[in-house]
């Protein structure tokens, strides 16, 4: 069996990483043990998964599902290969975003995979363009998402977002505010809900919910307009510009600037276009 696998991200309790595995019919299979919580993405190509719970054929989009401590196996019975973005986490981070589902009844997965649905299509569109694009930081945001979403189709629970409290609306108020002033520096989804005393699936409903974007895109948004700004106000080089508008790597500055302006900084400063 060859497998090969990136780390995308990770936190103290949750990674991401990109599989790609080249087996085909004639590689057995073997039994493996899952080491974490695990739901993984099927983005190409097919394979056979087999736990206790029972066996399915997953295909891009099948959500493969594993609880710590299981013993699965991965067959390709049927053609060669397959690639899967693989969240695992701890048993207690998935009971931290269960606690912020309402309806939620269990922790553990009673079921081996899910099938290709709709609800999760948005989550996992946005997991593989991050993948894609290499966008580390969205990955945070993304695991809590993730986590919820299947949490919720399990129990059959709703994700709807009861109105926001007074006192979340100045919780968030004040997390808006806290990036505002920080925008330049690594701001993590944790450490902003912590500081709200909010649990991490919560936060980012109800940030969502009262900025109309999760808290990854607000800080995005915000040093990508300070940038264009500060493009139309001077003359100032497009590295040291993207660097100190919080941008770690000067392509990712240039693709995202693109992405939102509609042309790369240098084009955008060079056309008058306002900011």
């Amino acid at each position: 069996m060859t497998v090969t696998s990136h780390v995308l991200a990770s936190g103290p309790d949750w990674g991401f990483t990109d599989v790609i595995c080249a087996s085909g019919p004639r590689d057995r299979p073997f039994e493996e043990q899952h080491a974490q919580v695990s739901i993984s993405a099927v983005t190409q190509g097919t394979f056979q998964y087999r736990s206790r719970h029972g066996s399915a054929v997953l295909v891009p989009g099948s959500v493969l599902l594993g609880n710590p401590g299981a013993c699965f196996e991965c067959g390709h019975e049927h053609g060669h290969g397959d690639r899967c973005l693989a969240f695992h986490c701890t048993p207690a981070f998935l009971e931290s975003i269960a606690s912020g589902v309402a309806g939620a009844r269990r922790t553990s997965f009673p079921v081996s995979s899910l099938p290709p649905l709709r609800q999760l299509m948005p989550v996992l569109a946005e997991a593989e363009a991050a993948r894609d694009n290499r966008d580390a930081a969205a990955f945070e945001e993304l695991a809590v998402r993730l986590a919820g979403a299947v949490i919720a189709l399990l129990s059959h629970a709703t994700l709807t977002p009861r109105p926001a409290s007074p006192r979340d609306e100045r919780r968030i108020t004040d997390a808006v505010r806290r990036i505002e002033e920080h925008a330049d520096e690594p701001l993590s989804l944790r450490d902003l809900a912590r500081d709200a005393d909010l649990s991490l699936f919560h936060f980012l409903r109800t940030f969502r919910q009262v900025a109309g974007m999760t808290p990854h895109q607000y800080v995005l948004r915000t040093r990508l307009h300070r940038a264009a700004v500060r493009l139309r106000q001077s003359d100032d080089a497009v590295a040291g510009i993207a660097y100190d508008a919080g941008f770690n790597d000067l392509s990712t500055f240039n693709r995202r600037f693109r992405r939102l302006m509609g042309a790369n900084p240098t084009a955008y400063r060079a056309s008058g276009c306002p900011a």
